[in-house]
């Protein structure tokens, strides 16, 4: 063999050595389940019972589940009884179908009397509000975080009920409480959770609004109002690396100075009636690596509606 031939198979040989060597060890894989919308039509149960087992029988299936909100079709307008129907039906479910932990995050759907006409509630109720999904799910709170490893997780809930309605932004309480608990794991890499999302492209499609008036803006029931806010508080921390959010039961990525924003489709995809838009019925499948890099995949649990029209 000549020197020349050998000395490139050394450089060749060095070259992998060091790519297979710089490959960051996974910390953790979890799966995020946004926008269930559980529900006794268009076969939602068995619709998320799929889902479930489908996610659970990967060859690298995930060790956590964390949900996006919405867990149920509505709670917001329902009254006491069909309230209680919907959230034993979701549990249930659960119990019968999935077997690794689950972290919950909090949406407006999941928010008990939010329409207090709708509802037939007054507000005085044990478990009015957001107490409802808290109670249900036996949650430390509307908001908490956890560690996995050199990983910190965020859950936020930024739902601001108004007027028989809501628009998202986090109370000053809660700000005080992320700008703390960033603080504090600042040798941590961050991934933080929300239900509508903090940043998106897919909000200017979830509203038809802007074509009519020629301006495209974004509804504050759709994503932050206080966007800029977050952002700037995001830009102090670069250990924060991810948001992941649902709401909009679309498909988007958007990184900004340096933080990824995933709006992750939905489970139930157009209300169990098939895809919404472009974005399938699915659900999202996350790796984080010991340096702070990560990766998604959307997954698409092959679910058909049996009133689809798309």
């Amino acid at each position: 063999m000549k020197k020349n031939n050998v000395g490139f198979i050394c450089i060749l040989l060095w070259v992998v050595s060091i790519a297979l060597g710089s490959q960051a060890e996974r910390v953790i894989r979890f799966a995020h389940f946004t926008d269930i919308h559980i529900t006794t039509d268009n076969n939602a149960p068995q619709g998320f019972a799929q889902a479930l087992k489908y996610m659970q029988s990967m060859e690298d299936k995930p060790e956590l589940l964390v949900t996006g909100g919405d867990h149920v079709g509505d709670s917001a307008a329902a009254t006491d009884e069909v309230a209680t129907k919907l959230f034993t039906l979701f549990k249930d479910i659960i119990k019968e179908n999935c077997h690794i932990p689950i972290k919950y995050c909090i949406g407006n759907h999941d928010i008990w009397g939010l329409n207090k006409p709708e509802s037939k509630t007054t507000g005085d109720e044990e478990f009015w509000g957001i107490k409802r999904p808290i109670h249900e799910f036996n949650m430390p709170g509307p908001y908490y975080s956890f560690d996995v490893k050199n990983w910190h997780f965020i859950i936020l809930e930024s739902v601001v009920p108004e007027n028989n309605g809501y628009y998202v932004k986090l109370d000053d309480e809660q700000y005080k409480w992320l700008c703390d608990d960033l603080e504090k794991n600042k040798d941590k890499y961050c991934v933080i959770f929300s239900h509508p999302p903090i940043l998106s492209v897919a909000a200017f499609f979830d509203d038809t609004q802007s074509e009519k008036t020629g301006n495209w803006f974004v509804s504050s029931s759709l994503m932050n109002r206080d966007a800029r806010k977050l952002k700037d508080l995001f830009c102090k921390y670069p250990n924060v690396k991810l948001c992941i959010s649902g709401h909009l039961h679309l498909l988007d990525t958007v990184t900004y100075n340096g933080v990824t924003y995933i709006c992750d489709g939905a489970v139930g995809g157009a209300w169990w009636s098939g895809k919404y838009q472009e974005t399938n019925e699915g659900f999202g499948v996350f790796d984080l690596y010991k340096d702070g890099t990560f990766k998604h995949q959307y997954v698409n649990y092959g679910w058909k509606s049996p009133v689809a029209k798309n």
